[in-house]
């Protein structure tokens, strides 16, 4: 009981000292006042004290008289000791030791005397009482206590409240339910009732309820019950606890609480008679509840909405149906009234927004509002608050509007007048409405017409001061659009006038604010609220119902379904139907045919919803193979192309999100650049354009859109107006342009590091062909005045924006072209002068005026040395023009006209056709024809001026301060290659311009040499080409042969364009152009060979690029074959040895690269078609006895045919091009006179075809010291006398004409077995003729290098001829023999007459001087002397070779039946070699780099037989062989040595010989 404790001495000693301290004790704790402890202390005592007599530790006697004398130290120390002996009754009941309970009862007896019964009875247990003998039965006494505890506490005394004067209350409700219409006010009426209450003695809190109660059922009567209550009401609490009871009667389960209760209850809440606090813990539900109960909704609706996007088997729905109905059956039990919503919605009624924006801030969100009811009376509340301003501002012109009857409340929001009164109470109203704005479809209207208003008025007014309030205003109406106008769209059914309505706001809006709303709407929107939870899914559902049903057969009824559904919801379907086409590519075209009827509104959620997608960062832009653009990037391109250009739709945000991409430096989205450009403008790029339409291309607008693309895309010019106006206004034409030609680059060296080569190739071809459309896009559609304020000059694109050059004349192009034309008109009007002549002047002076600028503009494009070689005038010019202005495509024109005259008659003959609609088309197409006729008569006008103008301007073109070989040099890499893989018109331009060049007479320029450096060296170019720059490049090239098979195949087309023309000129001369110098000139059969020579190289290039076995060479170079198809090849055996390799290709590529394998099959069956088309190589070039040998062996033969010479020979050329190249620099340098003889000899050295045109440079420096240095040391061995040497090689001249026409035959034969390249051979004779080059480049003798290429030559052929079927390899000895003497004869003959030349004389007329003053100064005359010699003696060799021509025949056929023996063959090709070598017939330098494809060995052996009988006398006369080679060939330095002597003694006939062979070497 208490923590004190007696000491164990005082109970010992009780009797002397214990008692007496024990009362001490008690004396002490009695005295101290601390606050009721001292009660609980003195209890304590009393405590122990007792419970030592119940424990048996002192006796009862002594302790109780102790307790005796004790109550006197407190007036209560009885009841303290009564509650002392409760405790202890409890205690001692529950101990198992009877005696203790016998002590304490003991105790209690004694203690009666001074302790009262009553207090005994009050506090202990009966059977206690009734053990002392208190009470007589423990049961009995129970039962009294229950009886007199139910009396007293629960019976009820009967008292009459109303004291029975009923009355008092009858004339109460009477007085309250009078008539108050008269002059009665509440203060009368309350007088009464005081009187009534004083008199029946009523009670005032039941007269109040009175009073509520009448209210109640008179609730019309505000004013004076409001007014009644006030003044009788004396506290606050007891109204509201008055009210909460009559709320609490009807909160049973079926209960329904009366309007009129909500009513009175919100008049009193608005005019503060109770507060809101005190009254809402009466209303039910709790909020607790209320949040419950929110929450399971939302689960609830996102469990439909999963259950509708699962797929659900049949048996599952049935289940599922009987799971749904008796959820419904236990929502149709009705919960009880929720009196919260009820209270607030009679707040709304009445006009109090503070108190119902209170309880409805108590809820979640949007649940108040979720219930119609409230919803209606908040819409109806704003509706009176916006009433006035509507009126005012947003009211449509010839309305009327619907009559508002304003709330009689003054307490109401104030209605808005101006804008700023919307911030007060409106848009709080709107955001607690949500999306349930829905159930107000006409407020819904007034607000998105009040945003209308107020969005003109912000782009009206401009002040400054009301700036940042009309930017608050903005941010508000937006707000309120994103949370209230689109939500509520969401839920409103399919109604297509709100969604116009609601355009007709947001088109006032710029697009980046459109699109923040509807990503907003789409992705967080709908999962804020239940009920927009299952629109969600609904619409899914439904989406997904119409598209798996979408055809092109049922677009209409299809389209109707989708309008519909997208009316309200449009997001979530094009969502669906975007996912749906990035799958389905061939939903495009019905997709976008049943999008007709949708409204504007989802046209520019659509436009949103396409670009999300596009930006979607979870999507690959590629493929898994990363080689291509991803399928669902490209299915979105062309979405976008046929919606944007059928349906007026937006366009700013998806051009801007394409400059943002590039940016970012990302080119995929160009793909929709394109195709936007391409569907809307009807500009198609393609590089694979038949030639007819790219004829049309070079015309005029009109002829273009008629002839120039595929599909004729028609009514292109409101599409196309409203592209051009979206890039004006959003200044996005010249940043677009800009950024496409800066990402060129971009392409390649910052996005494709880790991209695979063919994909980078792919955004390259795509970014440029993007530039190239959307350049003739602005061109063709912008204004002279919009382009020209737009494109910045050349020198600010070029050297501050960093446009790559060709894009910036790109670019620029038009501009100069509108300059000119609108220059010329000014011209024009200022003089009158209409004659021809006055107006080609005008325009001359129109192209100065506007082209001068840009002459000083292009200088700072280069440095200053290019321009020693090219024009800056000459350099604008070829950038500055385009196909238009160099020729009028009349064939076009005319086919077009055709075509339209053929529609006409077509039209005329169609009976079905009505009347009206005949007239109509033809109307149509004879406008459409006038038009074409016009347009070619404009073109032909101005072709006329542009070619006059060009040809006032040539002779100041190109400079003679560098070398002819310099300037075209530049004019290839700063113009011509640059343009020509720009455009498919541009390649063409190219090819065109050269040959207008040519035509104009050009000082400076040199024809010949320009061609040659295209077709000579193309393989560096086509393998750095993209896939769609090789299909340009083939262009070019096919337009270029085509110019030259057009001179090569007549010669009087060649003679009337090509002879008496600077270009054509051979030897360039310090004192000008002279035109009339024949000898100058290179004739029509030297042409001839050039071209054959050009179709060599041709095949030599494919053939390197085919098996280099790189896919982007064999890629290229298959392209542009195809493409140069009609011009090449010409020649059966070039032909057979592309024919041979493509073969080669399509067998290795079939299963490993498919689209090679394709390309090649596609090129093979082409060229097989082409073959009836070639011819022998005879017929391409004359090969009778001077012109035939002009054509080296080397073109002789296809150079792969075999592989092996071939090879050789295109390595040995491409070494020597550029050393070739710089010599030639040095000679076009020089001014020295030439002699007439001199420069005959050196022409003659390029006869063979394969001249210097091939060599782009002559020898380098070090070349020509080494050559001068090992001259003079021939110049010691050799001595002057004949030998008979120079007789045995006139006569072996003889033979080899007389044979000539049978070695072409049996060549002929050859070619057609033309068999694939061993790769062994090939590396041998590419070593071999490496060696050769190095020799050939650095001047050795001859000779030397012939021993050489002998040894390695057997070596290779014993190799091919291991490997080779008798009778299918060709043994390239004595082909290379045949083709050295018939040189050195055409040599010979060439001799006495001067044949003119190509570009290689330029070399070697300049080195003649150097050459000859190394050697003997020798006469002029003497060479003249000695060719006459060489003459007679060959006549005579001629006669005595007759005699044996049958001999050789008979030997022919004998060796034909022999052919099969292969190391036979191998003998003889050696056996022959020996000899020939050992005769000293080894002028013929190149016989090793010969190609042996069309050679049999039939006629190898033919002609060793041949060369053993006429070369008898020579073997006596030789010395013995320096080296023997593997194969048991020797050679002899002394023959070597004779053949010196031989050529001294011919004077510098025989050194041109000499040097001839070299530099053929040198081209070979």
């Amino acid at each position: 009981m208490a923590t004190l404790i007696l000491p164990g001495e005082w109970i010992k000693n009780w009797e002397k000292s214990g008692k007496h301290e024990f009362v001490q004790l008690c004396k002490e704790l009695t005295e101290k006042r601390d606050h009721g402890s001292e009660i609980r202390d003195v209890q304590a005592a009393l405590y122990e004290l007792c419970w030592q007599v119940v424990q048996g530790n002192l006796k009862l006697d002594l302790v109780a008289s102790v307790l005796g004398d004790m109550m006197e130290l407190r007036d209560d120390m009885t009841s303290i000791l009564a509650d002392v002996f409760s405790i202890l009754d409890l205690e001692t009941v529950a101990l198992e030791e009877k005696n203790k309970r016998d002590h304490y009862t003991q105790l209690v007896g004694a203690c009666l005397f001074f302790l009262p019964e009553a207090i005994l009875k009050e506090r202990l247990d009966p059977e206690t009482l009734e053990s002392l003998g208190l009470i007589k039965q423990a049961n009995q006494f129970n039962q009294k206590i229950v009886k007199i505890k139910t009396k007293l506490f629960y019976k009820q005394q009967k008292f009459n409240l109303l004291r029975e004067e009923n009355e008092g209350y009858a004339k109460l409700i009477t007085e309250l339910g009078q008539d108050l219409s008269g002059n009665i006010t509440s203060h009368l009426v309350l007088e009464s009732i005081k009187s009534l209450i004083g008199c029946f003695n009523l009670d005032p809190n039941r007269v109040l309820d009175i009073i509520l109660e009448v209210y109640e059922s008179r609730s019309d009567q505000d004013e004076f019950f409001l007014s009644l209550i006030k003044s009788y009401m004396c506290e606050p609490l007891t109204l509201c606890h008055i009210l909460g009871f009559k709320f609490k009667f009807y909160q049973e389960p079926n209960g329904e609480t009366p309007k009129s209760l909500y009513h009175i209850a919100a008049a009193l809440l608005h005019h503060n008679l109770i507060e809101l606090e005190d009254l809402y813990v009466h209303l039910m539900p709790l909020d607790a509840t209320i949040v419950e109960e929110h929450k399971r909704d939302i689960s609830e609706a996102k469990q439909i909405a999963r259950k509708l996007v699962m797929v659900v088997l049949p048996s599952d729905k049935s289940e599922d149906k009987e799971k749904e109905k008796e959820k419904e059956e236990e929502k149709n039990e009705k919960p009880p009234d929720n009196q919260k919503l009820g209270l607030l919605e009679a707040l709304l009624r009445i006009g109090d927004w503070h108190h119902a924006q209170s309880i409805m801030d108590q809820m979640p969100f949007f649940y108040a509002t979720s219930h119609k009811a409230i919803a209606l009376a908040l819409c109806q509340l704003v509706h009176l608050t916006v009433e006035p301003l509507y009126k005012r501002a947003g009211l449509p012109k010839g309305a009327k509007g619907s009559v508002m009857h304003p709330l009689r409340n003054k307490r109401a929001p104030r209605p808005a007048e101006i804008f700023e009164d919307l911030r007060r109470d409106t848009f709080s109203m709107l955001g607690y409405l949500g999306p349930h704005l829905s159930h107000d479809p006409i407020l819904f209207a007034k607000i998105v017409r009040l945003g209308k208003a107020f969005m003109k008025e912000y782009q009206s007014d401009g002040r400054p001061d009301v700036k940042d309030k009309m930017e608050t205003l903005l941010s508000c109406f937006l707000s309120i659009a994103d949370q209230v106008l689109l939500p509520s769209l969401s839920l409103m059914e399919c109604n297509a006038c709100m969604s116009e309505e609601l355009w007709g706001l947001f088109k006032l809006f710029p697009y980046q604010h459109r699109y923040r709303l509807y990503g907003q709407w789409k992705n967080e929107t709908y999962s804020s609220h239940p009920l927009l939870v299952k629109v969600k899914a609904q619409t899914v559902e439904r989406a997904k119902y119409i598209m798996k049903r979408l055809t092109k057969e049922n677009v209409k009824q299809s389209g109707r379904q989708i309008g519909k559904l997208s009316h309200s919801n449009p997001t979530i379907l094009f969502d669906y139907m975007l996912s749906q086409i990035q799958w389905y590519d061939n939903l495009i075209v019905p997709v976008v045919d049943s999008l007709k009827y949708l409204t504007s509104l989802n046209y520019d959620v659509l436009a949103y919803c396409i670009i999300e997608a596009l930006a979607n960062p979870e999507k690959e832009k590629m493929k898994h193979d990363d080689t291509t653009i991803s399928s669902w990037l490209q299915s979105l391109a062309s979405l976008c192309g046929a919606v944007f250009r059928k349906y007026p739709i937006e366009l700013a945000g998806l051009l801007q999100y394409v400059t943002n991409q590039l940016k970012a430096g990302k080119s995929f989205d160009l793909l929709i650049l394109k195709e936007v450009v391409q569907k809307m403008a009807g500009i198609e790029i393609t590089d694979e354009m038949t030639s007819e339409q790219l004829e049309a291309m070079t015309g005029g607008e009109q002829l273009k859109a008629e002839g120039g693309y595929f599909g004729q895309i028609r009514n292109t010019k409101k599409s196309s107006q409203r592209l051009k106006d979206v890039l004006l206004d959003h200044e996005l034409a010249l940043p677009l342009c800009l950024l496409m030609a800066q990402q060129r680059n971009g392409v390649v060296f910052l996005e494709g590091g880790e991209k695979h080569l063919k994909l980078v190739g792919h955004l390259y071809d795509q970014c440029h062909d993007t530039l190239v459309q959307f350049g003739g896009f602005l061109a063709s559609n912008l204004s002279t005045e919009d382009y020209i304020k737009r494109v910045p000059s050349i020198d600010i694109l070029c050297n501050q924006f960093h446009t790559p050059h060709d894009a910036a004349f790109f670019l620029s192009r038009p501009m100069y072209a509108h300059q000119i034309l609108s220059k010329y008109d000014e011209l024009k009007k200022a003089e009158k002068g209409n004659r021809q002549q006055q107006k080609v002047h005008k325009y001359v002076a129109a192209c100065e005026q506007v082209m001068t600028p840009v002459h000083e503009a292009v200088m700072s494009l280069h440095p200053a040395r290019v321009w020693d070689d090219l024009r800056p005038q000459f350099y604008a010019t070829f950038w500055s023009l385009t196909m238009y202005d160099l020729a009028v495509p009349h064939a076009a024109y005319d086919r077009e006209v055709n075509k339209l005259k053929a529609q006409i008659k077509a039209i005329e003959e169609n009976p079905e056709i009505p009347l009206n609609k005949k007239k109509k088309e033809k109307e149509r197409c004879t406008a459409l024809q006038e038009k074409l006729q016009e347009e070619e008569k404009k073109q032909l006008e101005h072709v006329q001026r542009v070619l006059h103008r060009l040809k006032l301007e040539k002779d100041n073109w190109l400079l003679a301060k560098s070398t002819k070989n310099e300037t075209i040099t530049k004019f290839l890499q700063l113009c011509l290659f640059p343009r020509c893989i720009f455009s498919s018109i541009d390649a063409v331009y190219c090819a065109r311009f050269v040959e207008l060049v040519h035509q104009q007479k050009t000082p400076n320029f040199c024809t010949l040499l320009c061609y040659d450096r295209v077709f000579s060296a193309i393989i560096y170019t086509v393998a750095s080409c993209t896939e769609n720059e090789s299909h340009r490049y083939g262009r070019f090239l096919c337009c270029m042969l085509e110019t030259v098979t057009r001179w090569h195949s007549d010669r009087a087309v060649y003679e009337k364009e090509c002879v008496n023309y600077p270009g054509f000129l051979t030897i360039f001369r310090a004192t000008g152009f002279d035109g009339g110098n024949k000898a100058d000139q290179l004739d029509y059969e030297n042409f001839r060979h050039v071209v054959h020579k050009w179709h060599y190289m041709l095949t030599k290039a494919s053939v390197h690029c085919l098996e280099t076995g790189d896919y982007t060479h064999i890629r290229n170079i298959l392209i542009v074959l195809t493409k140069i198809l009609p011009c090449y090849p010409k020649v059966l055996n070039l032909g057979q040895a592309l024919e041979c390799r493509v073969h080669k290709i399509c067998l290795e590529e079939k299963d490993k690269r498919p689209d090679l394998y394709a390309l090649a099959m596609g090129y093979s069956g082409r060229l097989k078609s082409q073959k009836v088309h070639m011819v022998p190589e005879n017929e391409f070039h004359h090969k009778e006895q001077p012109a035939r040998s002009a054509t080296p062996a080397s073109q002789q033969n296809g150079p792969g045919s075999t592989g092996k010479p071939a090879t050789s020979t295109s390595k040995t050329e491409e070494g020597t091009s550029e050393d070739g190249d710089r010599g030639k620099d040095k000679s076009q340098g020089t001014t020295k006179p030439v002699n007439k003889a001199n420069s005959a000899a050196a022409k003659v050295t390029t006869s063979n075809g394969n001249g210097a045109l091939n060599s782009t440079k002559a020898t380098k420096e070090r070349d020509d010291k080494e050559k001068s240095g090992k001259e003079k040391k021939e110049k010691k061995e050799k001595t002057p006398g004949s030998t008979p040497e120079t007789k045995v090689e006139n006569r072996r001249e003889k033979q080899r004409d007389e044979r000539a026409g049978k070695e072409e035959r049996v060549a002929r034969e050859g070619k057609e077995k033309t068999p694939k390249a061993d790769r062994e051979k090939v590396k041998a004779e590419e070593k071999s003729s490496k060696d050769d080059k190095a020799k050939a480049g650095n001047g050795e003798p001859v000779e030397v290098s012939r021993e050489r290429d002998a040894i390695k030559e057997s070596k290779s052929k014993e190799k091919g001829d291991r490997s080779a079927v008798a009778g299918s390899l060709k043994s390239p000895v004595p082909r290379s023999e045949s083709a050295e003497s018939e040189r050195d004869h055409k040599r010979r003959k060439l001799d006495s007459h001067s044949s003119p030349s190509h570009s290689s004389s330029v070399k070697d007329n300049s080195n003649e001087p150097k050459e000859s003053t190394s050697k003997h100064h020798v006469n002029y005359n003497s060479v003249a002397r000695s060719k006459s010699r060489e003459r007679e003696m060959e006549k005579k060799d001629t006669d005595s070779t007759q005699g044996r021509s049958k001999e050789k025949k008979e030997e022919k056929d004998r060796k034909e039946r022999k052919r099969d023996h292969a190391v036979n063959d191998r003998e003889a090709s050696q056996e022959t070699k020996r000899k020939k070598d050992e005769n000293g017939t080894n002028s013929s330098k190149n016989s090793k780099s010969t190609s042996p494809t069309c050679d049999s060995p039939l006629s190898a052996e033919k002609e060793k037989s041949k060369r053993s009988k006429s070369s008898s006398k020579e073997k006596a006369e030789s010395v013995k062989p320096e080296r023997t080679s593997s194969g048991g060939k020797k050679e002899s330095r002394h023959d070597k040595e004779k053949s010196e002597k031989k050529e001294k003694r011919e004077s510098s006939g025989g050194k041109e010989e000499k040097k001839h062979h070299k530099s053929s070497d040198k081209h070979r």
